[in-house]
């Protein structure tokens, strides 16, 4: 079966490292702070589907008129982002997530509109996971920007600079791209390695204790089937994240390392994105902050 019609498959991903580099066998670009996405484009139809399967179709109505640009049977990789001053907003796009009522997106796909950062092509009548990754961006590079479609820029060599511009505005990081990988669907290859300006993590949400306006949240690590506690995060208790996570089943402290009886503890199912500065010398988080719910 061709990975067009197969509808299961799973983006390439990244690994990490800590200093940015200069290479000339690297393309160097900005990694942006929003949801990973393929999307398949036949002649009269699109299917946008997040990293873990989502279909995002009725999410980000907008995004659907991105077929109309193009003729041909099509697989895009890239990132949804909302726009803010011409920099990605997370919490913008956070606005966006976990809506299910029609009127309410069709009012925030104008006040939040999504765009679609397209880096990468895998099919285009023909499976193109096997060239490598500079003759993708040349098919690539031959399609135009529009308003709800736009190619990554990239910069060739010189790392360094690129990570410093990112640190003055800001921004989530980089990503470093050997010009001769291949596409690994479905694989961490370190073809490609993200650069971070800030650190993220996924943690299971173990348990809640709600305050006038916030909640915090308990995390948790898994590993050898025991929960660890790895420390707490706020989030805005109006928030629709917090509703999902109060309709969680409530059970038995899961965690390992954390005894405050005033939490309610919940069935640890369902996991959060959260920046961090670092680790402690006891694996705790300093400074967190709650990104978002793992889609």
């Amino acid at each position: 079966m061709s990975i067009f019609k197969n509808k299961d498959i799973k983006p390439m991903l990244l690994t990490e490292t800590s200093k940015p580099f200069n290479d000339k066998n690297y393309i160097f670009e900005l990694k942006f702070d929003g949801i990973r996405t393929l999307i398949y484009i036949s002649k009269n139809n699109i299917i946008i589907k997040s990293r873990n399967q989502l279909i995002l179709n009725d999410l980000f109505p907008e995004l659907l008129d991105i077929k109309n640009n193009f003729k041909t049977n099509i697989i895009f990789d890239g990132e949804i982002v909302v726009l803010k001053d011409g920099k990605p907003s997370f919490s913008s796009l956070q606005k966006r997530l976990h809506i299910k009522d029609k009127n309410k997106i069709n009012k925030l796909k104008k006040e939040y509109p999504a765009t679609f950062i397209c880096f990468d092509i895998l099919y285009e009548t023909k499976d193109l996971t096997n060239l490598k990754l500079i003759k993708r961006k040349e098919i690539l590079n031959k399609y135009k920007d529009t308003k709800e479609f736009i190619k990554t820029i990239y910069y060739k060599e010189n790392g360094i600079n690129l990570f410093n511009a990112v640190k003055e505005m800001n921004l989530e990081g980089i990503v470093a791209k050997n010009i001769n990988s291949t596409y690994q669907i479905n694989t961490r290859s370190n073809d490609w390695i993200k650069i971070k300006n800030l650190k993220d993590d996924d943690f299971y949400i173990c348990g809640y204790l709600e305050k006038e306006n916030v909640a915090s949240l308990l995390l948790g690590e898994k590993k050898d089937n025991k929960y660890i506690y790895v420390g707490k995060v706020t989030i805005g208790k109006k928030r629709n994240e917090f509703r999902i996570i109060k309709n969680c089943k409530i059970t038995k402290n899961n965690l390992t390392n954390f005894n405050d009886k005033n939490y309610i503890f919940i069935n640890p199912s369902i996991k959060c994105t959260v920046n961090f500065l670092e680790r402690t010398n006891n694996n705790s988080l300093r400074h967190p902050v709650f990104k978002c719910l793992k889609m």
